[in-house]
């Protein structure tokens, strides 16, 4: 199902660009701003891994630097019939954790100092899987694939704003400025939700994948709850732009946020898992 629902929204999102691409900037700007979203996702696509983990000053280490997680993750990779990927602590109480990398043959997953000392092992093995998850589902060129349309569209966006303000729209169509304004606003507001939707449904896929990885939902459920807790009490300093990576939001925000939130609800990824345990495990 949550195959099926990433796949609805990527249509919708490519239809949103359509629409509003030919509405704001005819057919010649929304080809400009879908090749320069491109260009600028093709290269965070190869070097976003190398950029986020400098940006949390995140440490490789070997097995004999860090026994347990090393160990936890190899043994995981080795179930979910994935490569190695490289493993790297990041410094910093919070408690959290991430994956990145381009494809299975070069990845690498993060965690932080903080995670490692609040998480039993059964409780770390979920997180992991998690994490392995998201490699084994190319999350990473999904959310690469979702940012380059999305920011097509903030680029229409931004094309028709200036255009309506300083009186360049397209005369033969008889362009309303307000109009094209209203839908510059508009247009990359409903790029983000399907884009935060996007992003929801993978957590959710990571969530059961992740648990079918290592056996364990329940620990995996007991896991986030403890990071839920863990990221409340210690906040991280984090990159809007990086939140969606993390197993848990390093950002804090409710109500009418909560659709603009990278992550679903915690309750709702507890409930799942535990009835994944009572109908599988």
């Amino acid at each position: 199902m949550n195959t099926l629902k990433t796949t609805f929204l990527l249509t919708a999102l490519t239809l949103l660009l359509l629409f509003f691409g030919k509405a704001l900037g005819g057919n010649s700007g929304m080809m400009f701003a879908l090749v320069m979203a491109g260009v600028m996702n093709f290269v965070s696509y190869w070097f976003s891994d190398k950029i986020v983990l400098k940006m949390y000053r995140a440490k490789e280490v070997t097995e004999a630097e860090a026994p347990r997680l090393y160990g936890i993750t190899r043994q995981l990779a080795m179930k979910a019939n994935l490569p190695m990927p490289k493993v790297y602590i990041i410094p910093g109480m919070s408690p959290n954790a991430f994956a990145t990398g381009r494809n299975p043959q070069h990845a690498a997953v993060a965690a932080t100092e903080g995670i490692l000392k609040i998480l039993n092992d059964e409780e770390l093995e979920g997180v992991m899987a998690h994490e392995l998850a998201h490699v084994g589902n190319r999350d990473i060129l999904i959310s690469s694939i979702v940012a380059t349309i999305a920011g097509a569209i903030s680029m229409l966006a931004n094309m028709a704003q200036f255009a309506a303000m300083f009186g360049g729209r397209d005369r033969e169509r008889g362009g309303n400025p307000m109009v094209m304004i209203a839908m510059a606003i508009i247009a990359p507001i409903a790029a983000m939700l399907v884009q935060m939707a996007i992003s929801r449904s993978r957590e959710y896929q990571a969530d059961d994948y992740g648990a079918r990885i290592c056996g364990k939902p329940l620990a995996l459920a007991n896991a986030l709850k403890k990071l839920h807790m863990g990221v409340a009490a210690i906040p991280m300093e984090a990159n809007a732009a990086t939140a969606h990576m993390f197993i848990v939001s390093p950002l804090t925000g409710g109500g009418l946020m909560s659709l603009f939130s990278t992550h679903p609800p915690m309750e709702e990824r507890v409930k799942r898992l535990e009835e994944l345990s009572r109908r599988i495990f």
